[in-house]
């Protein structure tokens, strides 16, 4: 990234001098600003709002559409140390720029990634000089590997890396050698498949193939394996090559054309059928996973649902393929989760549970331990580093008995799990996926600047060093939007927040992560179409459930289930549903819907978030319980809200978003931000027409005015003025509702299932294993790099966490199960 940044800087450098010299009173005014405020932190919003306010409202549009007004909608910070001000400027996702402009004598000058991010640090620091910070720089060893240059190839790594590596690979014919011993190499316990030790060069494979070809054109298409295995051993050839002479032809024509004129489409394709996949661990430690009874708990939400649809349909792919191979082997996916003694009410106090819908995935508990035994009780999430290095050696041993063999594949989820993933596939070294759902850093602003204030409660420190382990060290991540990797023309990506950024007193990251990495994928998930269809779908329709849904919304009586009452029946609904967290903005929406009068009158609200028939043990929910509660007070809502606890049960759940289409209601996802938005693909599945956040991966889901509808969380007013518009002009015409609610199904089938999310991952898997095979993609430098890093830095800040305890203090009180 610095070197493909460098000519740009001093270009940006020179078009705001320019611009300096074209204004200098415009500019004078707006940087004179920033410094009379004194030494700050400014974030984009509030950059334009200063320029909104001090530039004269004759020159703003001319300035806007200039230089100026493009550099400062491209900056996504400032610094401001009188009597300069530093901007971090990104002229397109995945591309940084840094500049500091000194207001007392109007110059400009370029600044480093370290400079700038010094700089920065003197906001906490002031001005010492500290000579000993230590920085991590990923890119010496990345600087010659293959990326792409353009922001649009972002998440597309698979492709270029087939493109790129191919023609490398694949210059002549004794270049096939690499594919020769990838193919001698498979084998199931034991068990050759695809090649045995008669084919040791690429005449003998070559020949073979055209002897099996004569001999399949003399037998029936639908002939199966079985009655020509023995004469294809005979030639070299094992079983996996397919269940039928029709199925085996295709891949040895497959094999063939790659050997004659090799290309990276007929290679993916190839790579996808070779058998790979049988053994595959999901990590995901923190939470309740459970399949009843804790969706809506602390930490427990959309990422449980995730992966137990993904083990679904992952294992119906996987059975799929290892018949179409041929082969009779029995696959296993083990989810390994961490057990809790004392979650009573729920399995997770089960060892081994099996996944309902599914004939070889289970999930696999195993307890957080520390010296004085197995820790019995929940805790946070942010809480959970001092147990995952021991937490890893005892997965591994529970791997050993129950896999009775190494994974084919170890996937992570969360900050968390993706460590114990790191540690589990350097241990054991097999290919390694990395699934985020969320990064901690982009969810609260200014939490790595300002680490220290954060530090008791959330222990980013810990988060954010195992973030760039477990991103560094993966063999290939995968994402659900284009968002999370790299944002959007104006909004940074998860991992983009990455690339740079300080720990003052901790360290400087001078470059964490590549964007343009080829191991970012986009492979977009789905929702469970047994559970989640068309309200119109009147046949499948869960009637029997109604009058407990009818209850849940329309019952006058507060109870632990449910609070206020909606008196107008006549009105559609809106409704939201997600855990009762600050940055899922719930209490946000309740405000936006009690300021609107006119909304107010067109709509009722639902929501369905937290617990109030008991004391939440998450701290971040218990302050949003009391904001609910005020808000519904201070604007009188009783009568126009419902608000319901969180509910459990998926089957219900599906049906309940039907019957808000029914009323022609709306799903709203208000959150600050989101890192994909299950909800929203849940509610666009039923139907629903829905009004989704515009930070993160909802943004890319829906087509504004096609298929959903744009929220902005910061501007309130604006959100709840556009759905009171589309609610307005239903009334008017309905068949607008239907065509948003149509859009949205439309959207769905072409982009988000799990069959296409299940399709991929199995095809990733085959491709970055092929070339970490061939090629210098196991990144060994790189992991040396982690281990010292790990070592000598993570282990420090986890040992710092406080453990938690499972004896109940004098006071009676444990809160998350933490010591206090």
């Amino acid at each position: 990234m610095a070197t493909r940044a460098l000519t740009r800087m001093h270009s940006i450098r020179e078009r705001v001098g320019d611009s300096l010299a074209a204004h200098p009173n415009e500019l004078l005014a707006l940087f004179s600003r920033f410094v009379n405020q004194g030494k700050g932190f400014l974030q984009p919003h509030q950059l334009l709002a200063e320029f909104e306010a001090v530039i004269p409202e004759e020159d703003k549009e001319r300035l806007k559409q200039g230089v100026l007004g493009e550099i400062l909608r491209a900056t996504q910070e400032a610094i401001v140390l009188p009597p300069w001000v530093a901007l971090a400027v990104r002229p397109r996702p995945g591309v940084w720029e840094y500049i500091r402009v000194n207001v007392s004598e109007l110059a400009v000058e370029e600044l480093s990634v370290p400079g700038y991010l010094k700089f920065k640090e003197e906001l906490v620091n002031g001005s010492g000089k500290d000579n000993f910070v230590l920085e991590l720089d990923f890119e010496p060893f990345n600087a010659s590997f293959p990326r792409p240059t353009l922001s649009k190839s972002i998440g597309s790594g698979v492709q270029f890396l087939n493109r790129h590596l191919s023609s490398k690979l694949f210059q002549d014919k004794e270049c096939m050698y690499p594919l020769l011993n990838f193919l001698c190499s498979h084998n199931y316990k034991g068990t050759s498949m695809m090649l045995n030790d008669r084919i040791q060069s690429l005449t003998a494979l070559q020949s073979a193939l055209r002897k099996a070809e004569d001999h399949l054109s003399t037998l029936s298409l639908d002939t199966p394996f079985s009655e020509f295995e023995h004469r294809f051993q005979g030639l070299g050839l094992e079983k996996g090559w397919g269940d039928t002479a029709k199925r085996v032809l295709e891949t040895i024509h497959m094999l063939l054309d790659l050997l004659e004129a090799p290309d990276p489409c007929t290679l993916e394709t190839f790579l996808g059928r070779i058998p790979m996949m049988f053994n595959v661990v999901i990590l995901s430690p923190h939470g309740y996973f459970a399949q009843a009874n804790v969706l809506g708990y602390p930490d427990t939400g959309g990422q449980v649902v995730y992966i137990l649809d993904q083990v679904r349909a992952l294992e119906e792919e996987m059975l799929l393929r290892i018949k179409q191979q041929g082969l009779n082997i029995t696959p296993k996916i083990l989810i390994v989760t961490r057990l809790l003694p004392d979650a009573i009410g729920t399995t997770c106090t089960e060892r081994l549970e099996k996944v309902i819908g599914t004939e070889h995935s289970s999930i696999l508990r195993v307890p957080f331990r520390n010296k004085e035994g197995i820790l019995r009780k929940w805790i946070s999430r942010f809480d959970v580093w001092p147990y995952l290095e021991t937490y890893a050696e005892d997965v591994a041993d529970e791997l050993a008995s129950e896999l009775d063999a190494k994974p084919d594949l170890i996937i992570g989820n969360y900050s968390d799990g993706n460590l114990v993933a790191s540690l589990l596939a350097h241990r054991l070294g097999v290919t390694q996926c990395t699934i985020a759902h969320a990064l901690e850093k982009t969810k609260y602003p200014e939490s790595d600047i300002y680490w220290k204030k954060f530090e008791n409660q959330y222990h980013f420190s810990c988060q954010f060093t195992a973030d760039l382990i477990a991103m560094n060290h993966t063999d290939f991540i995968i994402t659900s939007t284009y968002q999370e990797i790299a944002g959007s023309k104006d909004t940074v990506g998860q991992y983009e927040s990455h690339i740079a950024f300080t720990l003052p007193g901790l360290y400087r990251v001078v470059h964490g992560i590549e964007v343009f990495d080829p191991k970012f994928n986009i492979v977009s998930p789905g929702a469970d179409m047994s559970v989640y269809f068309p309200y119109s779908e009147e046949k499948k329709r869960l009637t029997a459930l109604h009058p407990e849904i009818e209850e849940l919304l329309y019952s006058n009586v507060d109870n632990t289930e449910h609070k206020g009452f909606i008196k107008d029946r006549n009105k559609p609904i809106i409704f939201s549903m997600a855990r009762l967290d600050r940055v899922k903005n719930i209490t946000g929406l309740v405000e936006w819907y009690g300021k609107n009068a006119r909304l107010r009158e067109l709509v009722n609200l639902v929501i369905v978030a937290g617990d109030h028939g008991k004391e939440s043990k998450d701290r971040e929910e218990q302050a949003e319980l009391k904001k609910m509660v005020r808000f519904i007070e201070e604007y009188k809502l009783n009568g126009q809200i419902r608000w319901i606890s969180a509910q459990m049960d998926r089957v219900r759940n599906g049906e309940l978003y039907r019957y808000i289409a029914d009323t022609k209601g709306a799903f709203i996802q208000p959150a600050f931000y989101e890192a994909f938005g299950l909800t929203v693909v849940e509610a666009m599945t039923c139907g629903l027409p829905t009004f989704a956040t515009c930070h993160g991966g909802p943004a890319e889901i829906i087509v504004h005015g096609t298929s959903g509808f744009h929220i902005d969380p910061y501007q309130g007013d604006k959100a709840a003025d556009l759905i009171a518009d589309f609610f307005e002009k239903s009334k008017e015409d309905p068949s607008h509702w239907e065509r948003i609610s149509e859009g949205g199904l439309k959207r769905i089938y072409e982009k988000y299932t799990w069959k296409l999310y299940s399709e991929r991952l199995m095809t990733l898997t085959g491709v970055y294993s092929f070339w970490k095979y061939v090629s210098n993609l196991e990144r060994r430098d790189t992991r040396r790099y982690l281990e010292m890093f790990y070592a000598l830095k993570y282990r420090e800040l986890a040992q710092a966490v406080p453990l938690a305890v499972d004896v109940v203090p004098a006071n009676g009180v444990v809160e998350d199960g933490n010591a206090k």
